[in-house]
């Protein structure tokens, strides 16, 4: 099923907690850090290298005052979607819109530089029409999340800041166990962009 699969990559949000206490001009998905594989690039660049090149679509959700953050995006070869808001489920829903044809979709987060490109592979392999597919580690739900072409009605009424998360609650949620601690860290806080591959 992965030849139709549209990746939705989510880096419309502000970054708050990162601007607090790195500077109010530091955006977050621009930091540098350096991969797991030994590359130092920008947070969202990171994140965009490591998509599988058998994905198909590949929307990035962002919004129109983040020129750097646009131009890695086509780049690394998305269409880049512009939204006035900062809301998850308004940038879902409107990724979501924007390839309404696709088997399925693969939420990925902007701000999650660390996950194995291996993990991303796990998650695709698995999706089906009907499931949620989502890596697990320890217990723990992480990202990606792939969402099967049932769950398309639901994804496009998601607004605001409300995420999909809602979604998992009619139990056709497929867990994928991984060995990535990847999948649970975010880059909320400067601290965050030297991963430690041990903590948690």
């Amino acid at each position: 099923m992965t030849e139709a699969i549209t990746a939705i990559i989510l880096a419309a949000g502000r970054g708050s907690r990162f601007r607090q206490a790195a500077g109010a001009d530091q955006d977050k998905l621009l930091a540098l850090c350096r991969g797991r594989d030994g590359v130092e690039r920008p947070v969202l660049e990171q994140v965009l290298c490591s998509l599988p090149e058998r994905l198909g679509q590949r929307v990035l959700v962002t919004t129109a005052d983040r020129p750097e953050v646009i131009r890695l995006g086509r780049a690394q070869g998305c269409q880049v979607l512009l939204l006035p808001s900062t809301g998850m489920g308004d940038s879902i829903a409107a990724g979501v819109n924007a390839a309404a044809g696709a088997a399925g979709w693969l939420m990925v987060l902007g701000d999650m530089p660390f996950i194995l490109p291996g993990t991303f592979e796990q998650v695709l392999a698995r999706m089906t029409g009907e499931r949620i597919c989502v890596p697990v580690m320890a217990g723990e739900y992480g990202h990606p999340v792939g969402f099967g072409r049932e769950f398309g009605a639901g994804l496009r009424a998601l607004s605001g800041d409300r995420g999909a998360k809602a979604l998992f609650a009619d139990g056709r949620v497929d867990p994928v166990p991984v060995e990535d601690r990847g999948i649970l860290w975010d880059v909320d806080l400067p601290a965050a962009l030297v991963f430690d591959p041990e903590e948690g």
